[in-house]
Parts: C-alpha cells; sequence; structure tokens
C-alpha cells in the first residue's frame, strides 16, 4: 500500500470517525435538550456530586471538551462557583473514558447496521424524539465505520520501519510519547479520536501497552487544549476554570508517569480488571481482552485514581489557579448571561437568553417603579436613574436578539427550540416598550411639575391604585416567562380585564371633575395620558402570558 492511500484511509477514516462522533453528540444533545445544563447546575451541591455530574453529562454528550467549554461558559455567566467547576471538570475526565470503552467493543462489522438504522429513522421518521435516536445511532455506526477505516489504512504501520522506530524511541524516552499524545490532541480537539486511533494502532499490533499508555497520558493533557482556548478573554473564574483543568491532567501525567514506569500502574490496573472479569463489556480477564480495551482500562483507571487522589486536594487547586490568575478590577459587560462560549450548544444558549430576557424584564420594571415613584414621591435623580435603564435596555434588546440569531445559524431547528427562540424575541419587544412607556410616564409627570399642575386626591388615590395593579401584573408575567406557569398567564389575563374597566372607569371620572371645574384641562390631558401608557403596560404583560400559552394576544402593537 503506497504512502498516498495510506494517508487517504487514515484521515478519510478519522474524518468518518470524527463527523460520526460529533453527530452522536448532536442527537444526544437534542435528546437531552437543557437537561445538561439543569444537571451542572444543580449537580454540584458538593464537589462528589459536580464530580458525578461532570461524568453523566460528558457521557451523554460523549466530550469532555464540551463539558469543560459549558462548564467554562456556565462559570463565566455566574452559575458555577470555581470551586464546583472543578468538580464537574473531574468528572469529564471520567466521564470520556466511555466512548473509549463503546471503542473497545467489538462492534466494526456491524457499523453499517446502525448507520442503516440511523438513516432510515432520520429520513422516515417525523417524531423529533425518534429522529434524535435516529442521529445517535448514525453517529454511532459511523464512528466505528471510521474506525474500521483507519485501521485498514494504518494496518501497513506494522511494516513501516519509521514508525516503528518511532515507538521505540516512546517505550525509551516515555515522555516522548506524553508530547506526541499531547500535541496531535490539541491539534484535533478530540481525546476521544486520539484514544481510537491509538486503539487502532494496537487492534492491529502495531503498539503494545507499553507505548501506548504515555502516550493516553498525553492525551489526557491535549485534551486541555479547548478549554484554554474558550478561557481566552473569558473572566477571571472562567480563565481559572480552564487552567485547573490543564493542572488537574499535568499533575495526574506527573503522579502516574513514574509509578508506570516503576512498574506499579501497570499492575494495579491488570489485578483491578481481573476482580472485575465476571461484567460482560469486560471481555473477561486482562489476559483475554482484546487490545482495545486494555487501552480503555489503562485510559479509565489514570482517570478514575487521579480524581480520587486529587479530589481531596480541590482547595488546594483552586488557590493555587487563584494566585497564578489575579482578579482585576473588570468592567461587567451589561448583558449577564449572553455566554458565546455556549452558542454551539443550542438548549443552553437558549436557556441562557431567556435569563437575559429576565434579567431585562427586571430593568425595565425597575424603569416603571422610577416612573411611578417620581409621579408621587419625586426625587432630583430619578430622572437619570431611568434614562440609565432605558438604554440598558434598548441594548440588552439588540443584543438578545443578535445571540438568539447566532445561535440558531445554520442549525436545524426541533419545533421546541423554534417555539423558544421565537418566545425570547417577541418577549424582548414588549419588555422594551414596557420601558418606554415607562419614560413617558415620567415625561409627562415632569411635564405637569414644571407648569405646576395639580391633581385632586382622588384622582392620585386612583391612580396609585391602578399603578399598583399594573405593576403586579407585570410582575406575574415576568414570573410566567421564568417559570412557563400557563394557569399564571391566565390569571394575568383576567387581571388586565380589570385594569382595562378600571381605565375606563377612572377615565370618565377624570372627565367628570374636568367638567365639574375641579381640575383644569391641561392637568385632565396629561393624566389621561399616564393612564392610558400604564393600561399598555398592563398589556403588553398580557402580551407576555400569551406567548407562553402559544402565541401572544398581540393586544397592543405600539
Amino acid at each position: 500500500m503506497s504512502i498516498g492511500t495510506i494517508l487517504l484511509s487514515f484521515f478519510g477514516g478519522l474524518g468518518l470517525f470524527l463527523f460520526g462522533i460529533n453527530a452522536m453528540a448532536d442527537g444526544l444533545q437534542s435528546f437531552a435538550g437543557d437537561r445538561m445544563r439543569v444537571i451542572l447546575e444543580q449537580g454540584t451541591g458538593s464537589l462528589w456530586r459536580g464530580i458525578l455530574s461532570g461524568a453523566l453529562v460528558t457521557a451523554l454528550i460523549q466530550s469532555s471538551s464540551g463539558t469543560t467549554v459549558l462548564t467554562v461558559g456556565l462559570v463565566n455567566a455566574g452559575f458555577l462557583s470555581l470551586r464546583q467547576a472543578v468538580g464537574v471538570i473531574m468528572g469529564a475526565n471520567i466521564g470520556t473514558t466511555i466512548t473509549a470503552y463503546l471503542i473497545g467493543i467489538n462492534l466494526q462489522e456491524i457499523s453499517l447496521l446502525f448507520v442503516a438504522l440511523g438513516s432510515i429513522t432520520i429520513f422516515f421518521f417525523k417524531n423529533e424524539k425518534i429522529t434524535n435516536i435516529g442521529q445517535t445511532l448514525f453517529g454511532f455506526g459511523l464512528l466505528f465505520y471510521g474506525m474500521r477505516v483507519m485501521s485498514a489504512g494504518m494496518s501497513p504501520l506494522r511494516e513501516a520501519s519509521f514508525f516503528l522506530d518511532m515507538m521505540a524511541n516512546v517505550q525509551n524516552i516515555p515522555i516522548l510519547g506524553v508530547l506526541i499524545g499531547a500535541l496531535f490532541t490539541g491539534v484535533v480537539q478530540s481525546s476521544s479520536a486520539t484514544t481510537g486511533i491509538l486503539q487502532g494502532l494496537a487492534d492491529e499490533g502495531i503498539i503494545n501497552i507499553y507505548q501506548a499508555a504515555p502516550i493516553l497520558f498525553g492525551i489526557n493533557i491535549g485534551t486541555t487544549v479547548t478549554a484554554l482556548l474558550a478561557g481566552i478573554g473569558a473572566g477571571v473564574n472562567a480563565r481559572r476554570a480552564a487552567l485547573t483543568h490543564f493542572l488537574f491532567n499535568v499533575i495526574g501525567t506527573l503522579i502516574f508517569l513514574p509509578l508506570f514506569l516503576a512498574g506499579i500502574f501497570l499492575p494495579i490496573v491488570v489485578h483491578a480488571t481481573n476482580l472485575l472479569y465476571m461484567l460482560p463489556w469486560l471481555d473477561g480477564s486482562w489476559e483475554v481482552m482484546n487490545a482495545r480495551m486494555q487501552i480503555a482500562q489503562v485510559h479509565g483507571a489514570f482517570n478514575i485514581l487521579n480524581t480520587l487522589i486529587l479530589a481531596p486536594f480541590t482547595p488546594l487547586l483552586t488557590g493555587i489557579v487563584t494566585r497564578l490568575i489575579k482578579s482585576k478590577d473588570e468592567t461587567l459587560t451589561e448583558a449577564k448571561f449572553l455566554e458565546p462560549r455556549l452558542l454551539e450548544n443550542l438548549p443552553v444558549a437558549l436557556a441562557n437568553a431567556k435569563r437575559e430576557v429576565l434579567h431585562m424584564g427586571a430593568v425595565a420594571g425597575e424603569s416603571l417603579q422610577i416612573a411611578i415613584d417620581f409621579f408621587f414621591r419625586p426625587q432630583e435623580d430619578h430622572a437619570k436613574k431611568l434614562e440609565n435603564r432605558e438604554i440598558l435596555v434598548d441594548r440588552l434588546q439588540k443584543e438578545i436578539d443578535d445571540y438568539v440569531n447566532r445561535a440558531v445559524l445554520g442549525k436545524s431547528l426541533t419545533a421546541d427550540m423554534s417555539a423558544r427562540s421565537h418566545l425570547i424575541q417577541h418577549s424582548t419587544n414588549d419588555i422594551e416598550r414596557v420601558s418606554d412607556r415607562s419614560q413617558k410616564i415620567l415625561e409627562l409627570t415632569e411635564y405637569a411639575y414644571r407648569h405646576d399642575l395639580d391633581f385632586t386626591d382622588s384622582a392620585r388615590e386612583r391612580l396609585e391604585e391602578i399603578s399598583g395593579l399594573v405593576r403586579e401584573i407585570y410582575s406575574l408575567a415576568l414570573t410566567v416567562l421564568e417559570t412557563e406557569d400557563k394557569e399564571l398567564a391566565h390569571e394575568i389575563i383576567k387581571k388586565d380585564d380589570i385594569i382595562d374597566e378600571m381605565e375606563k372607569e377612572l377615565r370618565k371620572a377624570h372627565i367628570a371633575r374636568v367638567n365639574a371645574r375641579t381640575c383644569n384641562g391641561n392637568s385632565g390631558a396629561v393624566y389621561l395620558d399616564i393612564l392610558s401608557n400604564l393600561e399598555r403596560i398592563g398589556d403588553h404583560s398580557v402580551n407576555l402570558a400569551g406567548y407562553v400559552l402559544g402565541g401572544g394576544l398581540s393586544s397592543e402593537e405600539n
């Protein structure tokens, strides 16, 4: 076989492998939806729960790099602390070994069956959950078929003197193997792919376990490159989390490489394997286990033992990275949750965008409160405070819309993801209008004060009553957005009917006061405009509830 044919088979097989593992991960992520983020956020109450959560999420998405990037993004967005992130990262290292164990099972001969089943499911079924399963099966089959093509391409290397010499050097100079594993994984940015190549070489009898082990240690260092890249430009804690991942695997290599060279580590793995030989997927004791599974065992043992050893030293590890990356006074971005590193994970990106909508809604709610306070208890800084919030709300609307557009660009959306993206973008419009209406109320009040316009005690009391109801309905609307509580959404619609009736009643009462000359015409015009803006804020609150119910009521467009 010529060099060209070997390279074509190797890189073609590698391409199929990477495409397969990405397709499988995408299918699993779509099937899991936003549960991955929830697992990480809610399952990190303690270090060991964080480790379990990191392992579980990585097993779900078949990518430790994906989990660590997600973790760095959540830390940067303020959802996870540094200590919580460290647990997740340790767990991700364990979870990523699942792929190696899957490869260890000899499924190459039926790989095309999985591809066929996945293709049929994708093209002939319309149910989203079923098609997600189909995509997972398709990726699973392609992963093994890619391994088969790679193995066939690499088989001539058993007779290639240059490669055999290099492997002999790895066995004699183990640090060379560490460097090869780290560099190749850093380039490919997939520890599963590099481990799979190693398993393919071992399966063909081209390398032995003594040559593979140092490369495996290097693979664990190389996989941290993705997280380090994700930390560039991120906040202090996010950079610390990325550096922790790097140090964790480097320290593990510094511990286990000497143990391996001293002839201690491998016997531990062999002994542990023989104790567990009854488990069906281990294919018997170490002596009868295939070469791919032996490498998976070494890979798994390294990451599990490394976690058990270093987990108790988490405070020391976080202390080191805190000293290495010192905190500086940083200007916080206006948006709190629009983490760009999470854009590729659509369910998580949309969840973050929704949180930013709630942040935007809270700011608009502050504007409404300031406008109402200014009418009843004016202070000099009210106008400036509201102006700053109005600017922020306008900026957030633009940033949220841009973030959602970037998140969905080029992706095939499920009905649920499409509905969520529309809910987010429609909601920002109504929240921005609430802010605008609040600004208008303050401007009307300023006009009244500048022209010494007065309002009767009765008018002020009724205005305070309706403004309280408007504040309540808007607050409930934000709660509906957050919880998607449809019963509460229906309650908001009922409450808005009360506001509409009250607005009509107050309008009639004020016109009666103007006709009775207890209130002048200019005061009446301002009062009625304030009433109108309050009533329309109620309409926007109904719209927010309507989006959760399934489309919005569009009761007020402007």
